[in-house]
């Protein structure tokens, strides 16, 4: 038995103990938020072990029944909302928890309720789920100043406030990547010791990217702006080599690869989908705080997600997000064709 080895497996940063050192930092801290996040790592671990096990428990398939985004939904959908639900109300730190997979927002009894909102989406991608591409849960935190007393217009937050953001991606690994609004560290289930030790500390988009990220098969209902884009991505005139297109067509998937090689994600809005496809509360607003935490930035067409206010709980977006110079393209083309079009 290799004695060294085993003493050095127990000095890791676990995911659990990073939060603490991070709540050692604020001396007002009562450890509400370090409570709520072991609770949604442990819905992580749950998730991740049940997504493994899928195929063999019979969980992949649709469920016969529709969500409220007119999706069908898949068991494992069905039962990741459960898993969440439960994790988050058990802690008692909860007030309000918005999740893609239920109509209304779940409003916590008063007598378990604590100043945290949560919205989440506990599996997406998971019409990926039967031909095993990765998949994830995406959540964001809010603190609800008036909790005993919370109604769901409180809850309509700009994602500028939001104090803490992340997702975890079941995959060929089971990736946690998580932000506190101060950097983004990434952590990796280790299944031999149940817990998630940080692999990436303080992960930093590059500047500038050899990624574009986009389904092409909406090109024919873009606008100019993207039209023009994507064009220069592929056909560049300055004489730089042309981007790579990878689309996985799971954003915690493809957001993932986008924040550690760099490069853009794309899901613009089009003739057929004119407020975009993406949920603001629950997928552009985390990922965004994660993207401009990690020093890229997010993007609607129209200005910075997370300075939009959201009208319900369920609105869809425009979205634009990585790299700061990547982006940085696309807001100036969006800028020309503003400007034609006041002329």
């Amino acid at each position: 038995m290799d004695h060294a080895a085993d003493t050095y497996r127990t000095d890791l940063m676990t995911i659990t103990r990073y939060v603490l050192n991070e709540q050692s930092r604020f001396p007002e801290s009562r450890g509400d938020l370090t409570i709520l996040l072991s609770h949604i790592v442990l819905g992580c671990k749950f998730v991740a072990s049940a997504v493994n096990k899928a195929g063999l428990a019979k969980l992949t398939g649709l469920a016969g029944e529709t969500n409220v985004q007119g999706e069908e939904q898949k068991k494992l959908d069905i039962l990741s909302n459960e898993v969440f639900v439960n994790a988050l109300v058990s802690s008692g730190r909860t007030c309000v928890l918005v999740s893609e997979e239920d109509e209304l927002a779940t409003f916590v009894d008063p007598k378990l309720r604590g100043k945290y909102c949560v919205c989440f989406d506990p599996l997406d991608g998971s019409s990926n789920i039967d031909c095993g591409v990765s998949i994830g849960t995406i959540f964001g935190i809010y603190m609800i100043k008036n909790f005993d007393t919370v109604t769901l217009e409180e809850v309509l937050l700009p994602g500028k406030d939001m104090i803490a953001a992340g997702y975890c991606m079941y995959g060929s690994s089971c990736t946690l990547v998580l932000s506190t609004g101060s950097g983004v560290n990434g952590f990796t289930l280790d299944p031999s010791l149940g817990e998630f030790i940080m692999t990436h500390p303080e992960i930093k988009i590059p500047p500038k990217g050899k990624i574009y990220s986009v389904n092409e098969g909406n090109a024919k209902n873009w606008d100019t702006p993207t039209a023009k884009y994507v064009e220069k991505c592929k056909y560049p005139t300055d004489g730089s080599s042309p981007k790579s297109m990878r689309y996985i067509g799971s954003m915690v998937a493809d957001v993932h690869r986008t924040l550690l090689y760099g490069g853009i994600f794309l899901y613009p809005a089009d003739k057929k989908s004119p407020n975009g496809k993406l949920r603001v509360m629950y997928e552009v607003f985390p990922m965004s705080f994660l993207m401009e935490q990690a020093g890229g930035q997010s993007f609607t067409g129209k200005g910075r997600s997370l300075d939009l206010i959201p009208t319900n709980i369920h609105e869809r977006s425009p979205i634009f997000l990585g790299s700061y110079d990547d982006v940085e393209e696309i807001k100036a083309l969006y800028a020309e064709e503003a400007k034609a079009g006041s002329a």
